[in-house]
């Protein structure tokens, strides 16, 4: 999953939490709004 991710986030650690919700579907808690590309079209939320 993870070396599949596009490029939104270039934060490896970023990716790596990023990859995990996906896989098991887990909404994230973060500001950075990098995120949000990763989740669109997906039942997953960046929250705060």
């Amino acid at each position: 999953m993870l070396n599949r991710l596009p490029f939104h986030h270039r934060d490896p650690f970023d990716r790596m939490i990023i990859a995990q919700a996906m896989v098991e579907s887990l909404d994230v808690i973060s500001a950075d709004e990098s995120f949000n590309p990763y989740f669109e079209g997906l039942e997953i939320n960046r929250i705060w």
